[in-house]
């Protein structure tokens, strides 16, 4: 593990294989997750490519109390960028998953030059009326259940906070059968739950996806459900040199249910 110091802050980060002539792979973690979570492509991607994997703010290996406003969707974009710009290594590739993928979304927005190509595998967030036709303006519909899982994590109940929003996004029942190694890296971000249901997240507009002009990889399981999928389908048709890639028989976390899969697709896009 290494770190950067970026906006007064000691970014963590894994750098992992050789450059080869490419650009690094910057990987940038979803929701309740870290650096630790693209273990399993790892392997795969570096076969070909330099990848810097980053922990976000007051994620792991941080051991964050929930206190304070320096937890946001804006902070992070700010973090990453600065990060990027510190690596000084010209423009890199950038990938992110889910709430990671509305965070690399916002630094391709403002940033353009930093990017090569952007990779989005499921990238969270709302839409507005200009791409959802059944807008009805109003908090997310998922924001209720995050908020009561983070109330839960709040009084001390980690498990049964953490089993609510997992259950959210992959259906009921599905906390008892996650393994033990994925289940800890979840507990050890816990807390950061509490600071996301404060993000005040921005919706995704037609006029944000227009404004992507790198070549940009969208990643979705074909087997994920709710909202995630329309927000991708929606994203992907209006981002002008976009594509659009299915994992068969995965859901939300498909490089960690098809790693050798993820990993050709990507591979595949960034050499393309």
């Amino acid at each position: 593990m290494q770190s950067l110091h970026v906006n007064g802050y000691d970014m963590p980060y894994l750098d992992v294989g050789e450059d080869r002539g490419r650009p690094p792979l910057v990987c940038v973690h979803g929701s309740l997750n870290d650096f630790r979570v693209w273990g399993c492509v790892l392997g795969p991607l570096t076969q070909q490519h330099r990848v810097i994997a980053v922990s976000l703010r007051h994620f792991f290996p941080e051991r964050w109390d929930g206190v304070g406003d320096t937890y946001s969707i804006a902070q992070h974009v700010d973090d990453v960028i600065a990060f990027i710009d510190k690596l000084d290594l010209g423009p890199v590739d950038l990938m992110g998953h889910s709430r990671g993928g509305h965070i690399c979304f916002r630094v391709a927005q403002r940033r353009p030059e930093l990017l090569r190509r952007l990779i989005l595998a499921e990238p969270g967030g709302e839409l507005d009326a200009s791409l959802d036709p059944d807008y009805v303006g109003g908090p997310s519909p998922l924001l209720a259940r995050f908020t009561a899982s983070a109330e839960k994590i709040a009084a001390g109940d980690v498990d049964g906070g953490l089993a609510v929003f997992v259950d959210t996004l992959e259906g009921a029942g599905t906390w008892p059968r996650l393994p033990a190694m994925v289940k800890q890296n979840l507990r050890d971000n816990a807390m950061t739950l509490i600071g996301q249901v404060r993000d005040n997240r921005p919706p995704f507009s037609k006029t944000d996806a227009q404004s992507i002009k790198m070549p940009t990889l969208f990643i979705l399981g074909a087997r994920t459900k709710g909202l995630l999928p329309k927000v991708l389908h929606a994203l992907a048709a209006h981002v002008p040199y976009s594509k659009t890639a299915i994992i068969p028989n995965a859901t939300h976390p498909m490089f960690e249910q098809a790693p050798q899969k993820y990993s050709e697709v990507v591979l595949d896009f960034l050499a393309s």
